[in-house]
């Protein structure tokens, strides 16, 4: 049975990650016999230039029939100025609240070739494996009433709601106890119940649950202490969980501890497993057409998708494989590059794991 990838690079270097990982992902459909086929859209400032939204019509019709979606990057400087309603992430976030992607999983993953890369001691990092998993689809990034408005005082006040209902809470929760049960069975939720009321039910409802999977160790962690643990010894994490915003924050924390954000995946999921899937960095605009960022966080995201949402994990472990290779030969792109090893570009780096493939 033939199934459907929309594949949407967006802006800054979204284009140029994307015809790398496409490369690998069509390589793989030949090889592995997987019947894939793609159908390409417009989201973000590329969208908002084409057709002055930042989630088409169009797109959202093609993304609500795909199988599976590959994003490589939204926003820049260019649309800085725009109403918030027009801005591009607003064109992401579009997607992951009408596909109901409310599970963002991102990886935390030290491969051992990039140990000197981070910027803590490798005695601190090595072997790190941490699995963030971040509610997508609420909180205060979603929550109403939010804006700007002027108080009786004549001064401007802006506003946003923080806010979480129980079913919410359980489904981002089971998926994360279901997530520790096949990894360490350790599992933290991060909150700041010593202050935000949303968060002591978000607490409270991570308890019941623990009820239901007395195999996982649950713990809990307010969000300035875990930050502060993922630099002070980051190795004591398997599997976290936490809202909306703090999840956004912690898992860019944890993606440095890696050597280079350039390196993770990530993957946003339904119920139904359809899944979007991309890389962690953002549009970078200030290294966008120079040909030397980092593809293989979008590789490594095509790599998830076939994992997850494909059920085709052979496929996925080939690309890993390659990756890993890729890395013992010493290639590294700018952002992860270090002494005695070689330099490539983009497209250097791309066509060397399908070399290795």
């Amino acid at each position: 049975m033939s199934r459907t990838i929309l594949l949407l690079p967006g802006d800054g270097i979204g284009p140029e990650i994307m015809g790398e990982a496409e490369k690998v992902l069509r390589w793989v459909n030949e090889s592995f016999k997987l019947d894939l086929s793609f159908q390409h859209g417009l989201v973000g400032g590329a969208a908002l230039d084409d057709s002055d939204t930042p989630l088409p019509d169009e797109t959202l019709e093609l993304a609500t029939k795909a199988d599976a979606i590959l994003l490589g990057a939204v926003g820049g400087p260019k649309w800085d100025g725009l109403p918030m309603a027009k801005r591009p992430e607003k064109g992401l976030l579009g997607l992951r609240s009408k596909l109901e992607l409310f599970a963002n999983f991102r990886p935390a993953i030290l491969y051992p070739q990039l140990a000197s890369a981070s910027s803590l001691k490798p005695e601190v990092v090595s072997g790190l494996d941490i699995m963030i998993i971040r509610e997508l689809t609420g909180g205060i990034y979603f929550g109403q009433p939010r804006g700007v408005r002027q108080l009786e005082s004549g001064e401007r006040q802006g506003y946003n709601t923080y806010a979480y209902t129980e079913t919410e809470i359980r489904r981002i929760g089971r998926v994360a106890f279901e997530t520790a049960q096949q990894r360490g069975k350790k599992l933290c939720s991060v909150d700041k119940a010593n202050v935000l009321e949303v968060t002591v039910l978000w607490r409270e409802i991570m308890n019941e649950l623990k009820l239901e999977y007395p195999d996982v160790e649950l713990s809990h962690m307010y969000v300035d202490n875990a930050a502060m643990q993922l630099v002070r010894a980051p190795k004591q994490f398997d599997v976290i969980v936490t809202g909306n915003m703090f999840g956004d924050i912690l898992s860019d924390e944890a993606a440095m501890l890696t050597g280079s954000i350039g390196m993770l995946p990530s993957a946003s999921m339904n119920s139904a497993k359809q899944g979007m899937y991309e890389p962690c960095h953002g549009s970078a605009p200030d290294i966008a057409g120079k040909g030397i960022a980092n593809p293989l966080a979008t590789i490594l995201s095509v790599a998830m998708m076939l994992r997850y949402s494909l059920d085709e994990g052979a496929a996925a472990a080939a690309i890993e494989t390659a990756v890993g290779k890729v890395l013992d030969q010493g290639l590294r792109t700018a952002d992860i590059m270090s002494e005695g090893c070689t330099r490539v570009s983009t497209r250097e780096m791309g066509e060397a794991v399908l070399a290795q493939l």
